[in-house]
């Protein structure tokens, strides 16, 4: 144990400190390729090949997938396909339009007058009004509808963006098109976890998005989101709360044409064929346990960073920034309260934002979004996570309010999960419900299930599962007879106490150990209280050591960890290891591929599982352990010869009895002592 004064005797240099920021950006990248690893692979693995890994650029790929570089069938004109009035045109366009609307999960954009090659039609206004005629009869059959996002060259458009540089030729627009749902399942469902320092008028922002209306600046709005007296009293989110905001099919936001009315989630998720999910988070740091749960819990697809104008990136907005890369979502920032704040401060916010995005940990590339045509070409490009789009809002004058909802309409389907794996369900919350019983509410991760299903939850204090069955499932308040991976839910179960479930807790398909005897008796899944994992020290005053203990986040679960071995003797900022984890309290459910988040306070490090379980024969570190080994040997050879002495002076002692005179101080003292 090192004392205080070895601690802060020699305090970090500002380059140390900088050490971890500047590898979180790599790192981040790093933990999605693996990723990979979180579910075993269906079909048997081949053994691993001595060549060299490729390198993996998904951005890259997306970037080459969306160009449709293959020339596997030869390329037809669009404008042909538009203009022309042979029913095989008009079949290959729907087909066209089809496979986009699959690749984008019931939307996609579509652009008249231009080809995909980015190459102009040329369309005169003759052909402008067939071509959208056509388009609107294609579009018939597919059950969708569409609108118009900006234009170029176009008579009496609403949406008309100018063309000063007269770089285009001929009427040109960009389209959105959506497919209309059959029932709730087919709705496009986005998560956005609301994040930011104390004041940055997260719940107000919100507050004004989904209900409509401006704010009096006296937080008329933000009341609307709370969930507990307190926070109503002190302005203050506490909680993780949850605010949907819907679209329907011709992207107009969902809101009650009564003037004062609001609309319920079930109204909201009835009519709208894209909702938008937002998770309030706490700013204050007091609560934020709370805010590092809701954002590992709710897995987000994007991350909103509020800013003060007049404040700036202080206290705790870089702490949610530096989670949020961390976990390598794609951040989007908006600048509040802009009205009242003076002109140099605003221009010293924009500064240091600009900087601190450009820094080597977060390598983002600022984009100042001031108009429409900015707002839809960077919403349209958004699939990249080098791009963090910025806006500057007034929450009390409106401005440009309207391009952050734009923004949010356009925003496409980001995350991947997988509907054929197995079926796994995280918990994070928990409810008891009058007549229904008990209600736990999160996300799917992989795979599907069915009301009726039987389940299996824990794991407890013990790592025992719990067999039940799923009474009904809900999805924003509507109920649903089935639901699918990346979606949010919430199971009735079946008897089952509210106090026998918890926040952090799995909910998984029962499976009998034997497929061909069904009343065979059902296998209980492994759980681990001890884990390997590759990890990255983001931020450390000393050097970190085994018995290190921190708060571990992985997913919902929220528990104390030691740290009981590593790969060298300690750590220290902006180091990667490979480090044992023991879970204090109890065992978890874990996977292979899990990404961890551990902090004491402020953020400390993240990582990712490489193993579940440990074996103590096989440490991380086998050089330290025989020194460690050795050093016991040779203190107990030492600790024998002192005995050995000890006892042959008692018994001299014995022996000569009182006949043998005392011994002078000064002796004993070792002279140290003056008699």
């Amino acid at each position: 144990m090192t004392t205080r004064a070895e601690r802060y005797k020699q305090p970090q240099s500002a380059q140390e400190r900088r050490k971890g920021e500047s590898a979180l950006s790599d790192f981040a990248d790093y933990v999605q390729q693996q990723q990979a690893l979180r579910k075993p692979p269906l079909i048997a693995t081949a053994p691993p090949s001595t060549a060299p890994q490729k390198t993996e650029h998904a951005e890259l790929d997306n970037l080459l997938d969306s160009l449709d570089l293959a020339d596997d069938k030869p390329k037809v004109r669009l404008k042909d396909l538009l203009l022309s009035d042979s029913n095989d045109n008009s079949r290959e366009l729907r087909d066209i339009i089809s496979v986009r609307l699959d690749e984008g999960h019931g939307e996609c954009l579509f652009d008249v007058g231009l080809e995909e090659n980015g190459d102009s039609q040329g369309l005169t206004d003759q052909e402008w009004t067939v071509a959208l005629a056509r388009l609107d009869t294609v579009l018939k059959d597919l059950k969708a509808d569409t609108r118009m996002l900006i234009s170029k060259n176009v008579v009496d458009s609403k949406v008309d963006v100018g063309n000063e540089l007269k770089k285009e030729r001929g009427c040109i627009a960009k389209f959105l098109i959506r497919r209309r749902p059959e029932n709730v399942d087919d709705v496009i469902e986005t998560r956005i976890a609301v994040v930011g320092n104390v004041d940055a008028g997260k719940s107000t922002l919100l507050g004004v998005l989904v209900k409509g209306g401006l704010d009096d600046g006296r937080g008329k709005m933000r009341v609307n989101l709370f969930r507990h007296k307190h926070e109503i009293e002190s302005g203050r989110t506490s909680s993780v709360g949850m605010e949907i905001m819907g679209f329907d099919t011709k992207g107009e936001v969902v809101v009650s044409g009564v003037p004062g009315r609001k609309l319920s989630w079930e109204e909201i998720g009835k009519r709208s064929a894209k909702v938008i999910s937002f998770t309030d988070l706490a700013g204050h740091e007091r609560y934020l346990r709370t805010t590092v749960f809701g954002l590992l819990s709710s897995e987000p697809n994007y991350c909103l960073l509020m800013v003060a104008a007049n404040n700036g990136l202080i206290g705790m907005s870089k702490e949610h920034l530096g989670i949020a890369l961390a976990l390598n979502v794609p951040v989007m920032v908006v600048i509040t309260k802009i009205d009242i704040c003076p002109p140099q401060i605003l221009a010293q916010t924009i500064t240091q934002l600009t900087k601190i995005l450009k820094s080597p940990g977060a390598r983002k590339i600022p984009i100042f979004i001031k108009n429409r045509e900015e707002c839809v070409n960077t919403a349209t490009q958004f699939i990249s996570q080098r791009i963090c789009p910025i806006f500057q809002v007034s929450n009390v004058t409106g401005e440009s309010l309207d391009l952050v909802r734009e923004f949010l309409n356009i925003l496409p389907h980001h995350g991947k999960y997988d509907i054929t794996a197995p079926f796994e369900f995280h918990v994070n919350d928990t409810f008891s419900v009058p007549f229904v019983g008990t209600v736990v509410s999160g996300v799917v991760k992989s795979g599907i299930v069915h009301a009726g299903d039987t389940v299996l939850v824990g794991p407890d204090g013990l790592g025992q599962f719990t067999t039940t069955t799923i009474r009904s499932i809900e999805r924003k308040r509507i109920p649903v007879p089935a639901c699918s991976a990346g979606q949010s839910a919430s199971f009735a179960l079946r008897r089952v106490r509210r106090k026998d479930v918890r926040k952090g807790m799995v909910v998984l398909l029962a499976k009998s150990a034997d497929d061909k005897t069904p009343n065979a008796p059902i296998t209980q899944p492994k759980v681990h209280r001890e884990f390997v994992a590759e990890v990255l020290i983001l931020s450390h005053a000393t050097t970190i050591r085994t018995k290190y203990q921190a708060m571990l986040h992985v997913g919902p679960v929220s528990q104390t960890c030691a740290i009981i071995d590593i790969d060298r003797e300690y750590i220290r900022t902006g180091d990667r290891a490979t480090v044992a984890f023991r879970f204090v309290q109890r065992p978890e459910f874990l996977a292979v591929g899990d990404r961890i988040l551990f902090r004491e306070g402020r953020t400390k490090g993240l990582g990712i599982v490489k193993q579940v379980g440990y074996d103590a024969d096989k440490p991380l570190n086998p050089e330290a352990v025989k020194g460690k080994v050795e050093g016991a040997f040779g203190k107990e050879e030492g600790d024998e010869v002192v005995e050995e002495g000890a006892v042959g002076g008692a018994v001299g002692n014995v022996e000569g009895g009182s006949e043998l005179p005392a011994a002078p101080k000064t002796a004993v003292a070792d002279g140290s002592v003056g008699s």
